[in-house]
Order: C-alpha cells, then sequence, then structure tokens
C-alpha cells in the first residue's frame, strides 16, 4: 500500500490537531443548543474521520449513517446523488444535524444532502470536512467546519480510498497516477 503513495500529504500529528481544533469549534457552538447533536457519518470515508471526533467533542452527541455515492467509477464523480442507505428517525425536528464527511470536491453531495435533510424535517443542518478542494467546486458549496483545503490532488488514507484501498492507512497521501490511470 505504501508504495502506491507518492508522498505524505498530512500526517498522523496533523490530523490529530485539526480534529481537535474541529471539535473544539463545535463544542463552541453547540454548547447551548436546545436540540439534540446528530453526527451523520457519510459511509464508507467518513466513518474514520468520524469516530476521532465524535472522541474529542465533550457536547452530547448521537451518531447515525448515511450511504451515498456520486462516483461511476473509482475516480470520476457521475455529476448526481444515489441515496444507498438513508436515514429512518421520526425525531429529525428535535435534531441539529452535522453531516461528517471525509473530503469535499464537486460539493454536490453535501450540498444536496444539506437540502435534503432540511426536507426530511431537521431543526438545522450543518457540514464539517477533513479536507476540501474548493479548486474543485462544482456548485455554490462551503463547508460549515474544514479541517484543511488540499490542492487538486487524488489523496487516500484515513478512510479515503481508491477502489476500496487505502482506507487504514493512518495519514492522508497522494495516490500515484500510475495506480488509478490504468
Amino acid at each position: 500500500m505504501n508504495q502506491d503513495v507518492e508522498r505524505i500529504l498530512i500526517d498522523e500529528e496533523e490530523i490529530n490537531q485539526i480534529i481537535t481544533r474541529i471539535a473544539a469549534e463545535i463544542d463552541r457552538d453547540y454548547a447551548n443548543s436546545n436540540k439534540r447533536l446528530l453526527l451523520l457519518c457519510i459511509l464508507k470515508g467518513s466513518v474514520v474521520f468520524m469516530g476521532e471526533l465524535m472522541k474529542k467533542i465533550t457536547v452530547p452527541v448521537e451518531i447515525d449513517f448515511m450511504k451515498v455515492s456520486s462516483y461511476a467509477n473509482g475516480s470520476k464523480t457521475s455529476g448526481s446523488v444515489n441515496i444507498i442507505l438513508d436515514i429512518l428517525r421520526k425525531d429529525l425536528n428535535e435534531c441539529d444535524i452535522l453531516i461528517v464527511e471525509d473530503i469535499v470536491d464537486s460539493g454536490r453531495t453535501l450540498s444536496y444532502l444539506t437540502e435534503y435533510l432540511k426536507l426530511k424535517g431537521a431543526q438545522s443542518v450543518k457540514t464539517v470536512t477533513l479536507l476540501d478542494k474548493p479548486s474543485r467546486r462544482e456548485v455554490e458549496f462551503t463547508p460549515d467546519y474544514c479541517g484543511r483545503e488540499i490542492p487538486d490532488f487524488f489523496v487516500v488514507g484515513y478512510g479515503l480510498d481508491y477502489a476500496e484501498k487505502y482506507r487504514a492507512l493512518p495519514y492522508v497521501g497522494i495516490l500515484k497516477p500510475s495506480v488509478y490511470n490504468t
């Protein structure tokens, strides 16, 4: 796996610092909320990030999961969002939802999900992402909480994958183009 990584972009120590900072921001913003904070993990890539984030947040949180897809193959977005696993809760009107995402590229997925969850009755919907690639944005979208902006590299590790591989790497690395341009 490591031989497929061109170089490490964000090491474990920096990831830990990023998550600590984001958790403090979330604690500050939700400290006086009278609604329940629901961390909504977008499977599969966000599970590692959410697991670490929820351990550092001190306000009470609940968790839930959705699985969506916007990729036609391993590296190209299809331009549409498909909900594969929906959130099935009757209490969304009592929740402040914080969608947890691993990376924002085009912005389509989070833009769509934000509106979708509001239509389902969520009290409020905000977003948090570990990584953001604003240079790839196709729709107007800015995450509410952002770990770090990155250049337009194909990154893997810390939950991010290519063809279901590399998720378990403890860092975010740039995948060699020879791996995905075959």
